[in-house]
């Protein structure tokens, strides 16, 4: 074990559990007061947390339009989000007539909890981590599927027609989009050997970012799609469906729904830097801990950078051209791009160095290919379905007086 200065949250971890063996109680039960504080610790930090990116997101973006964003309620506006917080508390809760009350109030705590438990697999350092899981990577993806299920039971429990719809919706988007995510999320699999991700971490003595750039790349985007961002919102399309699959939520229910979105957008950049970027990995991160804190929170913020600036400057995609983009583009891109890399990386897994030139070689080829046929695609003019008759044009002579 590291000495206090250098690893203080395992330091402290093993003092309780000294206390509370002193106390005469069993190890199993000293285990599991321990497990559920560090739950309750990860999902309070959690939420507290969405106050800071509300804040700092809501400012980003309005620098990137060319607005001042919150500055009024506290020095540069940071309080807003805490009278934002107050304002929904008080709001009245509003059931509307005929809803199914069981999944119309669990729809937001699993929108919630879906992304709370993805943090439980994250190594934030080489030592801290919820649960260092061999299958973390499978959590991860039923943690995902929570999320439509959320989105679904909104839609289908609030009795109206335009939650439905947005629930229609989210089956053709947020499922859709993750097909090319599972797929791409096999790639790091095999470049580590594992299911785990501290181990898929350890793996990355050169970042999967470098070795598999189109599988980040389709990961990327899928993630955005699923957490129904900018470009991809048209699960909560305003200007169609009102406010999509939550709009008969008001108050605290409401609320839920709109820290999961927040938390979801960190959550995938925090996963994007844990699984391509390297994680907490860094020069003397082994050695002290919270340096690879310090690592990772830097990689997060550069992602989540780029999450926001696809929000701010990025207008919406139709319905026809987010599937298609998914089914005709993503998913083929990434089913060819596992299959090279299963072919690539395993003759040359004793030499890592050429093995990283040999399938980031690979993935720009994969790249330059789809990028060209989705160009000619894009180009080609939509064909005209019953070409309309020209209008007749009179002669001019038609209207010139008729001489005597």
């Amino acid at each position: 074990m590291l000495p206090w200065y250098q690893d203080p949250v395992n330091f402290i971890a093993a003092w309780l559990r000294t206390v509370l063996s002193g106390w005469g109680l069993a190890p199993g039960a000293v285990d599991f007061i321990l497990t559920f504080l560090g739950a309750g610790i990860t999902a309070l930090l959690g939420m507290l947390w969405v106050i800071f990116l509300i804040w700092y997101e809501r400012k980003l973006i309005g620098r990137i339009q060319d607005r001042f964003g919150p500055n009024r309620v506290g020095p540069w506006g940071i309080f807003q989000p805490f009278a934002d917080m107050l304002k929904i508390f008080v709001k009245e809760y509003i059931t509307p007539a005929g809803a199914d009350r069981v999944p119309y109030n669990l729809a937001p705590i699993l929108s919630v909890a879906s992304v709370l438990l993805i943090w439980a697999v994250i190594p934030f350092t080489m030592t801290i981590m919820g649960v260092n899981l061999n299958v973390g990577l499978l959590l991860i993806i039923a943690s995902g599927g929570l999320s439509v299920l959320a989105v679904l039971l909104a839609g289908w429990g609030s009795n109206n027609k335009f939650a439905m719809l947005g629930g229609f919706r989210a089956v053709a988007q947020l499922i859709s989009y993750e097909v090319p995510m599972v797929v791409s999320l096999l790639i790091p699999v095999i470049l580590s050997g594992s299911l785990g991700v501290n181990d898929i971490v350890k793996a990355q003595n050169i970042p999967f970012l470098v070795t598999a750039p189109v599988a980040a790349l389709i990961f990327f985007i899928s993630s955005v799609a699923e957490s129904g961002r900018s470009p991809f919102d048209l699960v909560e399309a305003e200007s169609e469906l009102v406010a999509g699959f939550n709009t008969e939520y008001s108050g605290l229910k409401f609320g839920m729904f709109y820290v999961a979105e927040f938390l979801h957008a960190f959550t995938i950049s925090l996963l994007f830097s844990t699984l391509f970027l390297g994680g907490w990995r860094g020069p003397f991160a082994e050695q002290y801990p919270l340096l690879g804190f310090l690592y990772l929170g830097i990689k997060t913020f550069v992602v989540y950078f780029v999450v926001i600036l696809f929000r701010g400057s990025l207008p919406r995609f139709r319905i026809d051209q987010m599937m298609d983009l998914n089914w005709k583009l993503l998913t083929p891109m990434a089913l060819v791009s596992l299959i090279i890399t299963a072919l690539v990386a395993q003759p040359l897994v004793s030499l890592p160095w050429v093995q990283a030139a040999a399938l980031f070689a690979a993935n720009a080829a994969i790249l330059i290919i789809f990028m060209g046929w989705a160009g000619r695609k894009v180009s080609r003019k939509r064909p005209i379905v019953g070409r309309p008759r020209p209008l007749a044009v009179p002669h001019p002579d038609d209207h010139m007086p008729v001489e005597p």
